[in-house]
């Protein structure tokens, strides 16, 4: 086999006009066949995986490790060469033993009964966050009004905030990924935050309640471990779901034939949200790092080497998904690396697809007219290291 081209660097650049699509460098590579050599910031040359039967190989191979001190970072110009290692908690960032023990205990309490109870709440909370906009009237930032809202005031139930301390709750949330916010600010909105849930913790040791971090007071994690866990879980499941609901929104009133599809037929929401992550692959790009030598593709990944996983270009590869640049939500985009695949498949995933078959049929419904309040290269788009989305959506009807 020939060696495979060396890339410089990541490609980053989207096509002009073009928001949802990934930079047309990640096809053009994963065309020659899904594996190159890639230029790190830092000067390490590593990996970059474009193929979907590539990214999904790396992930589900455990001599990849996703220990974050390991990893060289492939994001030019983000400023970010080496990460400190994984906090107690992440599970996102630990490998086996550690990960598994994390993984075991919050496995079983994901529960199909509790996701039934979640389900009901997030049909209220949606419901009351669209009767609000009503009231409000026209126009909103959808970003602010439900995107955010929704998924935070979710997250609260499934840890158990108290109903008194959800707006303080919320309101430091948003400040942590409010981006005319400082570092400084950031950084003090998320120290707020663990010495909260570091609170809830204790009073949950006193006083067990019939909720996640209720559940896990009763095991073996320090409080630490608990504090970083539920730090953890709500990071994962806030801000990929906000960002889901409001890129997805977008993606949605720019392609109208797809909304009147949705706002026809509510039945098929499920196929519905498994096509819009797979289109939009909010969380990009991911990455691991060989711990030994690993033949993929004909290629010998060295022991040391970081591999960077485009799953952006991998739900958009056309060997697994026919016409991948068309959103088609009567696709069964089955397959798809949204969620990851292996031992770090998202956890929340399931309480993710509650509340995105709830909200989307629910708020295409409640407002057969909406439409975008401004032109649509004036919608700010947000593209972090590792989450795409808007910072603000505003809408009309």
């Amino acid at each position: 086999m020939t060696n495979p081209e060396t890339v410089s660097s990541l490609p980053m650049a989207r096509p002009p006009g073009c928001p949802f699509d990934p930079p047309e460098e990640l096809g053009r590579l994963r065309a020659q066949g899904g594996l190159n050599r890639m230029v790190y910031p830092d000067g390490h040359v590593g990996w970059l995986v474009t193929g979907h039967a590539l990214a999904r190989a790396v992930a589900g191979d455990t001599r990849f490790s996703s220990r974050y001190e390991l990893m060289h970072i492939p994001f030019p110009g983000s400023g970010v060469t080496e990460v400190p290692p994984a906090a107690a908690g992440d599970l996102t960032g630990v490998d086996p033993p550690e990960h598994t023990r994390y993984r075991k205990l919050l496995t079983g309490r994901f529960t199909v009964r509790r996701m039934r109870l979640l389900t009901e709440r997030v049909e209220q909370i949606t419901a009351e966050h669209l009767a609000a906009m009503v009231a409000q009237g026209p126009p909103v930032d959808l970003v602010e009004a439900f995107a955010h809202p929704v998924p935070a005031m979710t997250i609260c139930e499934l840890l158990g905030v108290p109903y008194a301390d959800r707006a303080f709750f919320t309101e430091q949330v948003a400040a942590m990924s409010t981006p005319e916010l400082d570092l400084e600010a950031q950084s003090v909105a998320y120290l707020a935050i663990g010495e909260y849930v570091g609170g809830l913790i204790a009073a949950k040791r006193a006083h067990p309640t019939d909720d996640l971090l209720g559940d896990l007071t009763a095991t073996d994690l320090t409080d630490a471990e608990l504090a970083g866990l539920g730090t953890f879980l709500l990071g994962a499941g806030l801000d990929t779901t906000a960002n889901m609901l409001a890129l997805g929104t977008f993606a949605l009133l720019r392609n109208p034939e797809q909304l009147a599809a949705l706002r026809a037929d509510p039945g098929i929401a499920d196929q519905a949200v498994e096509e819009l992550l797979r289109y939009l692959s909010i969380a990009h790009t991911g990455v691991r790092v060989a711990l030994a030598d690993v033949e993929l593709d004909g290629q010998v990944i060295r022991a040391g080497e970081s591999v960077t996983v485009s799953i952006q270009a991998a739900n958009r590869d056309p060997a697994k998904f026919p016409d991948p640049d068309i959103l088609d939500l009567r696709r069964h985009a089955t397959g798809h690396l949204s969620f990851g695949h292996g031992i770090h498949q998202c956890l929340g995933q399931q309480l993710a697809r509650v509340e995105m078959r709830v909200a989307f049929p629910a708020l295409v419904t409640r407002f057969p007219t909406l439409r975008l309040a401004v032109p649509p290269e004036e919608v700010p788009m947000r593209s972090t290291i590792n989450i795409d989305g808007v910072y603000r959506l505003p809408v009309t009807w």
